[in-house]
Order: C-alpha cells, then structure tokens, then sequence
C-alpha cells in the first residue's frame, strides 16, 4: 500500500470500533489487516495466504462490522470454518469488537451441539452467523438459515477444509448464497484445488500474501506456562524468585492499564518495576529505559508498542504476561532478550483457550515451546534462605559491626539469653516482608498446577489414571445447575470445569447427571477465585452456578438415572436430537450429518 499505516484510526473504522480495540489491547494493525480491512470495506474480494495467528479474523471481522446494517437481523455475513473450536473462537472475536455496536448479535453454528438450540437464536434474527460446512448445510436445508439478504461470505482456513473433505460442501454452500456477494477467502497453503474454488466464485479478487515470522534467536530459550487455578501473578513471582541467571526482564501485557496495575502490584511484592505503555511522554519513556540500563530497574511491564526500540543488554528474561494476538508479535517480543552474544530466557503464559496460538507460533518460529515446571513453594523457601545467608555473609565481610556486637552482648548479659537466640529473632524481625518460610511442613496443601501435556499424555497412555490419584487430596460434591433436560453431558461438565477453572482432570471427580442439575465431586479447599470463575463458567449455554451440595437444599431426593450408551458417554447424549424421521431424510448421509 502506499500509506504505511501504523494506527488503527488511519482505517476509516468508527468510534465503537476503535473504542473496543483500545479496550482490548490492540495498538498497531499486523501486516494483513493494514493489507486487508481498508479492500473489504471498500466491498472488494479477497484472497488471502496467511497461517494461523496472524491476526486475520480481526482484519475480515473489523470491516465487516462496519460495513453491517444493524437495523436488518436478516444474516448479512457467514464465515465457514472448519471445526467447531475456530467456530466459537471467530464468533467471540465478533462480539469482543461490536462490544460498543448496540443491537449486534452473532451467532456459532456447529455440529455436536443439538440444532434445535441454534434455531431459535436464528429465528429470533442474527447479523453474522460463524459455522462449520456441514451444520450450515443442515440450516439451509431446512430453511432455517435464509441468505437472500448475504452481503459476505468468509471462508477461512479454506486448506483445513479441504483436508478435512468439506470443500464439496463447502461449494454447495456457495452456490447457494447470492452471486452479488463479497467473497473473502484465506488459507496457509494454496494447493489446486484452493485455487479453483477462488477462480470459480470470487469477483477479480484482491490478492494478499502475508509472510509469518520464521526465525526466533536461537540463544533464546523459549517456554510456556498453562494457567491453571493458581494466579497469573503468584505465577510470575515464583518464577522470578526461582529463575537462574535473572538479572531484568521486560513483561508483555495487552493494555495500558494492566501496564500499570501489574507494575504497581510488583512494586508492593519487592521488585523494582516500572510500567511503559503509549500515553507516556518520550522523556519520561525514555528515563525508565535508562533506569532499566543502568540497574535501578530490574522490571519494565510494557504493551507491544511502547517496547519498541528498546536495546538493553541486560535483559535476561522476557515474560508474555498475556499472549500476544499474532505470531509477529511473538518473534518482536521476545527479541528483546538474547542480545550482544548473550542467552536469553522467553516465558509464555498460555490459558487452555489459547493453546491454538501456542501452536501457531511454534509452526510460525519452526521451534518447540517447552512446557515450564512451575517452581514449588519448597523450591522458593529454599533459594529465599539461600539469598539470605549470602546477604548475611556478604554484611559480615563489608560491614563493620564492632557497635552491633556489643549490642547483643549487652542483649546476652542482661536478658540471660543466648547470641543464638538472638540472631534467631533478628532474623525474624527482618524476613517479615519478604518471609523465609512458605511452607508448613505440618499441613502441606495440594495446589492444581498443570501437568505438562507431554507428562499427562504419558501417563494416561500407562493407564496410571486411578482412583490413587485422589488419595492425597479430599473431594467435595458440588451442584451444577444443568442436567440432562439441557443436553448436558459428562463431556460438557469436564470440559467445563478443566478449561475455565484450569483445573485438571485428575481433579475430577464422579459426575452424575440429573433431570435439572448435576453433581460433580472437586477438592476440598479450592481458592475463591476458582470457584467464582466456575460458578460463572456455561455448559450448553447456561450458566453452571456451581455451589456446595450440601448448600442446595434437598437434592438427594431424586436418583440419578442409569446411564445409556456407556460406549457413547463422551458424545452427545442420541436422544438430544428428537427430529422426525420424515426430516431426517433429507439427508444423504447421516454419518456424515453425525460428524457435523
């Protein structure tokens, strides 16, 4: 193009969009939406190489949203994907940028999920519909999804639908859709039959080749952290504590605001932490950069754009705090460590909704992200300790300490009390800000870090998953308030709870499925913040409510069902769907119509 464009308000996007990304986090449009928004805004067709985590679903998604008519809740954009995951994914992605479009809604369409749950949003009128091939052929055989009124058409990952087999169905589709449409299709890779499809049914498109980052520094060492029930921030602390080699680091949030607030939250934890984000004037930027120089700074926390330039030898670690939204950013990011010969250390924090772009960036940087070890709280204690004594022998090799001595002699002679006892509660006095001991070794607590996926793969593959793994921690039953009358399913309520509480699933108890609830046993003692993210996490749409069984009331009263289908306990329960059979022959294949 020929204005380089470095801002998001250099693409003729409205306030409320522009006010979401601010919110969000984004600060400088990726290659491919600077290449791609301003062309579909305009109504052109697009046909875009570029890999996952480029940040593609916001550069058809921002123009799209405003190009939307939001009085008309007839389906003006359908974006076909290939599984169920990017489904969800894009469909929220939608609704995170029209936070601040009123009236807006998207709905996700995908197999697994009872259809008839899907109708009634589509009658009620939707503005974008997201959706795997088979579900939206299903909808439009049925005549509940109408694309008279289509103004766009989005295929994305179009090389993993073919892959997957669905580019038959997915140009059933098209030929299906107004021929006045916009088209914009995107895939890594352009193999022939790609290729085809894009000749046969887009308009003189638009071509848009993105390149993603390919090298990283191999000085760096590069792993990631899953988020798990333990707080980012006591994450981050211990692994600052327990890191090798730390001498300073810069961490990556996506906000302004979290520059501050975790800067300041690392302050009152004893490290010497600035924030560095946009809104900063240049001479105070660039004092904190010399304060991170010269070593009066050990921590700057800091967005993608405010770090930019920054050159300072002495940074060993860089920490993504929050994932970055594309590969590029990454590769910029973690460039900041590594320098003038030196090794560096790169540390991701990845939520279990995240691990998509986990991958993305190892398939982008051609490198393994290794799983990190989250130091315990024993291996904290024991290197505070250690510091400790270097700190005492270091004061007793420096210092003069005649006045002090005599000082605990006069302690010695008059309260009858040995130097040792002494030293004992000076030592005391002195760690109470920063303490010695974490760990009661009386009571030792169970804490849900993540088992590496390698390790939990393993293992499951050895069958060690026994009713052992729950011997050292005690489980409580807790209600759900879904049940088998809302299509819940075991699957559901595991999914569930591992993904929004980041609890694993050995910590899973016995479920069992009620008519309008559910009960499921969890351990004892799990930290407040779990249990309001689960109480607020959904199963099939409705919120789970968790709460003590012994706390709702008379639930014993009725008796969990047998189960059926023991082979299928993982799938959607079969009498979900309660179709007429006359309906179900519209179908060539229900196997076919199963997988969707």
């Amino acid at each position: 193009m020929a204005t380089q464009i470095e801002r998001f308000d250099q693409l003729d996007l409205s306030s409320g969009l522009l006010k979401s990304l601010e919110e969000i986090g984004y600060e400088t449009p990726s290659p491919i939406q600077a290449a791609c928004i301003p062309p579909l805004m305009d109504g052109r067709d697009i046909l875009g190489q570029a890999q996952t985590g480029t940040g593609k679903t916001a550069a058809f998604a921002l123009p799209l949203l405003e190009n939307l008519d939001l009085s008309d809740l007839r389906p003006q954009v359908l974006v076909l994907t290939p599984t169920r995951e990017l489904a969800i994914q894009v469909a929220e992605a939608f609704q995170s940028y029209a936070r601040h479009l009123p009236g807006f809604h998207v709905l996700p369409i995908y197999g697994g999920q009872s259809i008839f749950l899907q109708l009634r949003p589509l009658q009620r009128g939707v503005h974008v519909v997201i959706g795997t091939p088979g579900r939206v052929m299903d909808h439009i055989e049925r005549g509940s999804l109408l694309l008279e009124h289509l103004r766009t058409l989005v295929l994305d990952e179009a090389d993993e639908m073919l892959r997957m087999g669905f580019i038959d169905d997915v140009e059933w589709i098209l030929e299906h859709t107004p021929s006045s449409r916009q088209t914009a299709l995107f895939s890594a890779t352009m193999p022939d039959p790609i290729r085809r499809v894009a000749h046969k049914h887009l308009r003189d498109p638009l071509e848009v080749k993105i390149k993603s980052a390919t090298s990283t520094v191999e000085a760096i060492r590069q792993r990631y952290w899953q988020v798990s029930g333990l707080h980012k921030l006591d994450v981050l602390t211990r692994i600052l504590e327990v890191e090798n080699e730390f001498e300073a680091a810069i961490i990556f949030v996506r906000t302004k605001t979290a520059t501050v607030e975790l800067a300041e939250k690392l302050e009152a934890r004893g490290y010497g932490a600035a924030a560095l984000h946009g809104d900063m004037t240049q001479p105070l930027r660039e004092r904190v950069i010399e304060q991170l120089k010269e070593g009066s700074l050990d921590i700057v926390v800091a967005t993608d754009v405010a770090a930019r330039g920054i050159d300072v030898s002495r940074i060993t670690h860089v920490i993504n705090y929050d994932i970055p939204y594309d590969t590029e950013s990454y590769v910029h990011r973690i460039g900041r460590t590594g320098r003038a010969g030196r090794t560096g250390n790169a540390i991701l924090f990845v939520s279990p909704r995240e691990m998509r772009m986990l991958k993305a960036i190892e398939k982008a940087t051609k490198q393994k992200i290794e799983p990190l070890v989250l130091p315990t709280l024993e291996a904290v204690e024991n290197r505070r300790i250690t510091q400790f004594k270097q700190q005492v022998l270091d004061v007793i090799n420096t210092e003069g300490l005649e006045f002090f001595g005599e000082v605990v002699a006069q302690i010695e002679q008059e309260q009858n009390i040995s130097a040792h006892e002494i030293a004992a509660a000076l030592v005391c006095m002195v760690q109470k800000e920063r303490p010695l001991q974490l760990v009661d070794k009386k009571a030792p607590k169970a804490e849900f870090a993540p088992e590496p996926r390698e390790e939990r793969k393993e293992r499951f593959d050895k069958k060690q998953r026994t009713k052992g793994d729950f011997s050292q921690v005690k489980m409580v039953l807790y209600r759900l308030e879904v049940g088998r009358n809302q299509d819940a399913s075991p699957k559901d309520i595991v999914g569930a709870i591992a993904n929004e509480g980041g609890i694993e699933s050995k910590y899973i108890g016995r479920i069992a499925l009620y008519d309008d609830y559910s009960t499921v046993e969890l351990p004892d003692g799990m930290p407040k913040e779990i249990l309001m993210q689960l109480k607020k996490a959904r199963v099939r749409q409705r919120p789970m409510n968790l709460s003590l069984a012994e706390q709702s009331g008379d639930w014993r009263e009725e008796k969990p069902r047998k189960q059926k289908y023991e082979g299928r306990r993982d799938e959607q329960r079969p009498g979900a769907d309660t179709r007429k059979t006359s309906d179900k022959k519209k179908f060539s294949d229900k196997k076919k119509f199963n997988k969707r």
